[in-house]
């Protein structure tokens, strides 16, 4: 349990740091690929640079995981942004996160045996209702534009949320810095050339911030990796996204002076309530 308190703290401040970002980072895939190339190195430190390609059981399969979750992280990224152009911040956002709690949930159930009690089901529910109100703008409403690069990035968001679950069931734990690393790898590399591409700004504060977003952003993989490895994942993810929400609500509310809408309010109040029927 203790991995996936940290987790969720770790997770809050990336989102954190991003928000405190706004207005200050021109080139925001310059900034997410120093992120990356923080969490590679950071991650190559915990194995020891030595050890990249390691002679031992399972490290050409974590080599393979590492860089199909590192193209996940990229493809959940690009895809989020795509979302907000043609369908707004609303949409996306909660195709983005219902993804990463749904996919996750439903391959742990489909394809490693976690059987969830009824409890746990109804707690899920009620955690993606909660996401739902939390993003839910009355005033904006929900118009979908482009339905195809949303069902996408629900899949691209779910799948990088899932990486760290299949490399717990079937790779090597003794490998799990390499799995990160090579994860970290893939995205620093993609994220690098799409940049270079569109010629984004590089300065300053895409290195600072990059660096603060890089440093929370490898101890929540590494900590979400470690709480797959010894609680069910049917518990971790939904406990994951909908306790992140309510720590980055918390802290918007007291440090960023934002007003909740009464609708989120009551989505605050769903997610105690799913996080007990989690736990329980």
């Amino acid at each position: 349990m203790l991995y996936l308190v940290l987790s969720i703290v770790t997770s809050a401040m990336i989102a954190l740091v991003m928000r405190f970002s706004q207005g200050r980072v021109k080139g925001r895939t310059s900034m997410l690929s120093v992120n990356y190339f923080i969490c590679m190195f950071l991650s190559g430190l915990a194995m020891g640079f030595g050890n990249v390609m390691p002679k031992a059981d399972g490290a050409a399969l974590t080599l393979g995981l590492g860089l199909i979750n590192g193209l996940f992280f990229f493809l959940a990224l690009i895809l989020n942004q795509k979302g907000m152009e043609s369908n707004g911040v609303v949409l996306s956002s909660i195709f983005s996160k219902v993804g990463g709690l749904l996919i996750p949930f439903a391959l742990s159930v489909a394809f490693f045996g976690e059987q969830p009690r009824a409890v746990q089901l109804i707690g899920s529910a009620i955690a993606i209702a909660a996401i739902v109100m939390m993003n839910y703008d009355k005033g904006h409403g929900l118009k979908v534009g482009s339905m195809g690069i949303l069902i996408a990035l629900l899949f691209a968001e779910g799948g990088a949320s899932s990486g760290s679950k299949v490399f717990g069931e079937i790779g090597n734990p003794d490998l799990s810095s390499n799995f990160l690393f090579w994860t970290f790898a893939a995205a620093v590399v993609i994220c690098t050339t799409v940049s270079l591409k569109n010629k984004e700004k590089f300065g300053m504060n895409e290195l600072i911030f990059g660096s603060l977003i890089g440093i929370p952003n490898f101890l929540s993989s590494r900590f979400t990796l470690k709480a797959v490895q010894s609680l069910p994942a049917i518990i971790v993810y939904p406990t994951r996204a909908v306790a992140t929400i309510m720590l980055i609500t918390i802290v918007g509310v007291l440090f960023f002076k934002e007003k909740l809408r009464k609708t989120q309010w009551i989505a605050m109040g769903a997610i105690l309530v799913s996080l007990v029927l989690l736990n329980i």
